[in-house]
Formats: structure tokens, sequence, C-alpha cells
């Protein structure tokens, strides 16, 4: 399995391997019994890492230490070929495991397992990016060697520019790997059509940035499983306090934990977290019995998309106050679409929490702030649809950039999921190298501004696009195209 000689158990051996199965039984059971019994707040603060954890092995340190060293060393050659052969828990290098990253990819997987009866696990990854090439690269192996297998996947065309182009230079252009694009993910149809013996997944980002798309999760990973593959899930701008796709049949999430998870923008991560037991057509037992496990420990370990240990602990502090943040941005978000839907110089507000979104409906059905109807605020469910939105300037291209142009609070960059709010013109930014063709298919405008809007006061931001819209000159719409 893991391309190296057969494994010769010796009795020192054996010793490891009965210590670290006791290990993982304890682990299991207090997954199991207690922190499976949590509220979300309590897993998103304390995670694996335990009291017993601090004051066995790290001098009573609250916060989980960071571990600044790139290897592990052994007790001896036993407990050394154990950990080489994968036959106990180890991080014998931080390319492939380190003690920080293992208590941040637990309390990911857990976060986006609440709810769920089964068992998740994560493998934390670099950046969102190479979280999706971690989840998809595994499916796309050829089936039986000394052959020339087509291959394909399904994916839907409103999504991150970043992804597009992964899916259309690197796995069509370069690989002749055929991503089939998803114009409506709403029409079940549409994704059926493009479904054959060499589908290898289906791939949805909800709420899709920048257009929020939405998509019905439970039919969809339905209608996958029926042909015996996965449905992957990109849950960024959601994250797992307002939605968790492994709940309702997805099979593995990705995050870009660079974004709204460490919202206080401090470096780049990712994860990819896997429900075990998946259903696929690859015949790898390994991988569909825990895909995030065999992800780290064989295709991840050989190209290297290591998350550094620094970065998973900012992450993970950054995750503790999770829900509280989400659910404020969201109201605030919320505020500024409907002054934005009643502005004269907007044409169009792309935001789900309007009533009249064409995916309002949908999208209520999944998106709700976990543990409302237990807090002490709501005491009911409670929809929330995060605090991403775009907008489209009337007068085309131009009035866009001098109403972006003309922003004083708000920042100008390609980045969201931040404490402070962001701005961007995704035509000319993150999704401007999939031309215009590309930009066409996932219903992305040259006028579309996405706002990010973040924790500061929502009446601050309103005054910010009021003053900016309020100074554009160009009233007239320009060609399509123009500006991109």
């Amino acid at each position: 399995m893991y391309g190296g000689d057969e494994i010769q158990i010796t009795p020192g051996m054996q010793h490891y391997i009965d210590k670290n199965n006791a290990y993982l039984a304890k682990r299991s059971r207090y997954i199991r019994d207690v922190v499976k019994k949590w509220k979300f707040d309590t897993i998103a603060v304390h995670g694996l890492y335990s009291v017993e954890d601090a004051i066995e092995d790290y001098q009573g340190a609250i916060i989980e230490p960071v571990f600044m060293s790139s290897s592990q060393a052994y007790r001896d050659s036993d407990e050394m070929a154990c950990a080489l052969g994968y036959l106990i828990p180890t991080w014998c290098y931080s390319r492939i495991a380190n003690p920080s990253t293992y208590y941040y990819e637990w309390t990911l997987a857990l976060l986006e397992g609440y709810g769920f009866d089964g068992e998740t696990s994560a493998c934390s990854t670099s950046s969102g990016m190479a979280a999706i090439a971690a989840a998809i690269n595994p499916f796309l192996v050829h089936r039986e060697h000394h052959t020339v297998e087509p291959r394909n996947f399904v994916a839907t065309a409103q999504c991150y520019g970043g992804t597009f182009q992964l899916f259309n230079v690197r796995m069509m252009q370069e690989r002749d790997i055929e991503c089939r694009w998803v114009e409506d993910p709403t029409n079940l149809d549409e994704w059926a059509s493009k479904i054959d013996k060499n589908t290898r997944f289906l791939y949805g980002e909800l709420p899709s940035n920048p257009g929020m798309g939405f998509f019905d999760i439970q039919a969809v990973a339905d209608l996958a499983h029926s042909h015996d593959i996965p449905l992957i899930c990109d849950n960024t701008v959601a994250t797992p306090a307002l939605l968790r796709p492994i709940c309702h049949g997805a099979d593995i999430v990705v995050q870009s934990a660079t974004k709204t998870l460490t919202s206080s923008g401090f470096g780049l991560c990712g994860a990819l977290i896997a429900r075990n037991d998946l259903i696929s057509n690859i015949d790898n037992d390994f991988m569909k019995k825990d895909f995030a496990l065999y992800t780290k420990y064989l295709p991840n370990r050989d190209s290297g998309p290591n998350l550094h240990p620094m970065q998973a602990i900012m992450t993970l502090n950054d995750m503790r106050t999770l829900r509280g943040k989400m659910d404020q941005m969201s109201r605030s978000t919320m505020k500024v679409a409907q002054f934005l839907q009643g502005h004269p110089q907007v044409e169009e507000v792309n935001y789900l929490g309007l009533p009249d979104h064409p995916l309002h409906e949908l999208s209520s059905k999944y998106m709700w702030l976990v543990d409302a109807e237990s807090d002490e605020q709501y005491g009911k469910p409670v929809n929330r649809y995060g605090h991403l939105m775009s907008f489209c300037v009337k007068g085309g291209a131009v009035a866009a950039r001098e109403m972006f142009d003309g922003l004083q609070r708000i920042w100008r960059a390609t980045d969201l999921g931040r404490i402070k709010s962001v701005a961007t013109i995704p035509a000319i930014s993150t999704h401007q190298q999939q031309g215009e063709a590309g930009r066409k298919l996932a219903h992305i405008p040259p006028n579309l501004v996405r706002l990010c809007v973040g924790a500061e006061h929502p009446d601050d931001i309103i005054a910010d696009l009021d003053q900016a819209l309020g100074a554009v000159k160009t009233a007239t719409s320009v060609p399509a195209g123009a500006g991109a």
C-alpha cells in the first residue's frame, strides 16, 4: 500500500502498536462520550486539546503550543519502524504531520461534523487551493494500470476564479481530464446529464464566490451516490457555523481557512474534511475508509502542500469565536444588502438573505446559525446567510470602477472573510484570467462588485458605500466586457 517493503513486526514493535492502539481507543471514547456532546462553541474553543494533554505532555499550557520543529525523535528503532510504516500515530516530519496541525485538524473535523452521526477527519493544507487539489487528485488516478482511461468530473461554473483555473487549465488543458461545467446547479437534470461511467466526483461551491450560487446539497449528494461517486463541497463562505454539507450527504468539504475561519487575515491556511467510509468508484479501501488520513499519509506526503505549525495555531485561535462572528457579520451584511437594494445607482444585489432573491428559499433550507435554538438571545432556529455579497452598479464597468475607486473605509483588495470590510471587482481581479467567456458562464458581469462585510458597525459601511455610489458620474451603460 505504501510502496515500501513488507513490514515485519518485531516484539518491540508490537509493544508500541499495542500502546498506541490503546491510545486511539481512548481518544475515540473521549470523542464519542465527551466532545460529541458539547455545543458548537465549546468544540470551537477546546477541540481535542484537554487538561490531561496539557498537564501530561505540555507542562500545563492552557493554549495549544506551537511546535516549531521539523521532525520527531524516537525512543528506539522499533518505534521508528512503526512510525514510518504508519502502524502508529506519528508526526515523524512536519511535511506530513505536527502536533500543532493535529489540534487544528481535529477542531475543524469536529466542527464540520457537528450534528453528523458518523465520523469525520481532516487534513490541513497550506491554502484553500491546496485543499481543493488534495481533495480531487486521489479520484483522478487511472483505475487500471497500463491503460489510458478517459476521466471527467462535474462542477458548478459559479465558483472562485482560482478553482475555475485549476479545473479549466490545469486539469482540462494540461492533463486532458474533462471538467463538465454545470451552469444552473439548481437543475438536477443538468447535473445528471453530465455524469457517465468515467465521472469521478461532483463538485460544488456554495454559497459561491462572488455570485452567491446555491444548490440542493442532499439531492446532488443522492445523485452522486447513485453513481458511486462522492460529492465535494467548498464551504469557505458559509463556514460550519452556518452550513455543514457533510450533515446533508456530502462526502468531503474543502475550506480556504485563509478566509472567514482566519478572519484576522494572518496568513494562508486550508483544510479538507471528510466523512469516513465515503463512496467512490476508485478501488482503494484505505482512501474510502479515512480519506483525510489517507491524503495526509500518502499523496500529500509526496507532494508536500503542508501547513506551517504557527499558522495552524493562529487559525485555530481565530476559529474559537466563529459562531458569534458569523452571527454579527451576517446581520450587518443583511442591513447593507437592504440598503443597496434600495439605492438608485444599484441595478442588482446578490445576497441570499434577501427574501426576493431567487435562491432565498433553497438556501434557507440549509443555512442556519448553529445552536441558535439553545442560545439565550434567540431560543429558536435562526437563518443566517454569511458576510459575502455582490452587487451590480448601474452604468456598466466604468461606473463600477468609479464607485470602487471612491471607497474610503472599505478596503480595495482581492481578499474576503476579513474582520475588516473588503471589496473587489471580480472581472478585473479574482476572475480576470478565466476570460470573458468563462465569466459569462459563471454569471460574472463587468459591473459586479464583490463585498465582504466585516465587523465594523454596518452604518459606517453603508455611509462609505453611499458616498462612493453618490460620486459616480457615469450614467449610461458601456459595452459588455469593457473594463474587464
